[in-house]
């Protein structure tokens, strides 16, 4: 190593480079697999294995003025929870619920998103034992109680909306987030994603929402578990939120998501940020690996461990697959387009990854609601819906069919 390293310096640098990243991303893939594998044993909580009722619960339907999507998401709420309550930017008529309007004369360290989320904590009474928190967009589904957690984060299938390359995506984020699983294991679960969030209410009580963020549910229980300890529980309901109707909508969510974790890794121990940090980095930088397996085939031969790069690249190269292969399954979808979505997983997890670099390299600092579409053109969009489907929906079943009950060759209807 020290002969090759004098006789080519600048080579030198270029290997020592490519194996850097190689074992970030690396450290970040072997995680997921011994979360997946191992840790996630026993995290899945099925719809039927609850403790709580729906008198247990009040919905809390958060939104800025979007009353026609607001009015598809109230709609599919089961009729037995009846403590429905949207919390809104400005006046609007939603049929089955309560509506609260946050005053513009509030004020709280909290801002956006979270400074709604404040106010409603202070001033909607509320007693229940749990507050379930719904973006305007989430579309209940499954759903008959909740299990015996602090925090109850629910599995999400987001729907199709337009964006064909926005939708993949999705379904290779799904597969990632397995991972979610395997967080009651972590005194510090790693994230808590929007869509569908039930948080006990006298822990909501007593950590509040009052603190600067843009990515409030993740900020909520990282403090949670550093100020009280917290139970966390994955409910595998599969809420339908709505996928990014175009590549630039998914683009600045992403990089929200990314801003604001970064911003709130402080709040982290220690020993969790090299592994929070490096997740990030694989998260955004993750295109490199293909040009990684690439590089490891034009290493002369000579330079020392080429051919145990060449291996180890080419294999994280192959768990980009695994993430989408569990996607797949993850939506239910028939195993025999499971090769087609193989075979898109390079476009898939390359978007994914372009808000990522976008707030790695220049982070956003304010918070911003995704693109919503209106229920009628999900419906136009999906052959398996008719007008007025989204509307008539019940929040306690599923909303569309298991896909291998009969095979239909569309991979984005679902």
């Amino acid at each position: 190593m020290i002969e090759f390293a004098t006789n080519d310096p600048a080579l030198t640098v270029v290997v020592a480079a490519l194996w850097i990243a190689l074992v970030l991303y690396g450290f970040s893939a072997v995680w997921w697999l011994f979360e997946s594998v191992v840790l996630a044993r026993g995290g899945r909580v099925d719809p039927e294995d609850v403790e709580w009722g729906y008198d247990d619960v009040q919905v809390r339907i958060l939104t800025i003025d979007s009353q026609a999507v607001v009015q598809a998401t109230v709609d599919s709420v089961p009729d037995g929870l009846e403590d429905v309550r949207v919390i809104a930017e400005a006046p609007m008529e939603i049929d089955g619920a309560s509506v609260h309007v946050v005053p513009g004369s509030f004020e709280c360290e909290a801002t956006n998103k979270g400074r709604a989320v404040e106010w409603a904590r202070r001033n909607v009474p509320c007693h229940r034992e749990y507050v379930l928190y719904l973006d305007e967009d989430t579309i209940m589904a499954g759903f008959e109680g909740l299990p015996d957690a602090d925090m109850v984060q629910f599995t999400e299938k987001p729907l199709y909306t337009g964006s064909r390359i926005a939708y993949l995506s999705e379904v290779f984020r799904v597969g990632y987030q397995y991972e979610q699983f395997a967080f009651h294991r972590l005194r510090y679960p790693l994230y808590a994603w929007g869509g569908g969030v039930a948080i006990r209410h006298s822990l909501e009580d007593e950590i509040t929402w009052d603190t600067a963020t843009i990515t409030e549910d993740t900020n909520f229980i990282w403090r949670a578990a550093d100020q009280a300890g917290v139970s966390f529980a994955v409910l595998d309901v599969r809420f339908r939120n709505q996928a990014p109707p175009s590549l630039r909508a998914m683009a600045k969510q992403r990089r929200r998501w990314i801003s604001g974790t970064r911003a709130d890794g402080h709040l982290l121990p220690l020993a969790y940020r090299p592994m929070y940090y490096t997740r990030i980095v694989a998260w955004a930088f993750s295109p490199l690996v293909p040009l990684l397996a690439v590089a490891s085939l034009l290493l002369p031969g000579t330079a020392p461990g080429a051919g145990w790069y060449r291996t180890a690249s080419l294999t994280l190269f192959g768990i980009l697959f695994v993430y989408t292969l569990v996607g797949a399954a993850s939506y239910d979808k028939h195993p025999l387009t499971w090769p087609l979505y193989l075979l898109l997983t390079p476009v898939a997890f390359f978007a994914h990854s372009i808000g990522a670099i976008w707030g790695v390299v220049s982070p956003v600092t304010a918070f911003e609601v995704t693109e919503k579409v209106t229920p009628d053109v999900i419906e136009d969009v999906h052959e398996s819906m008719g007008p007025g489907f989204l509307h008539e929906h019940d929040g306690s079943e599923r909303l569309t069919d298991e896909s291998d009950d009969e095979f239909v060759f569309d991979v984005f209807d679902d």
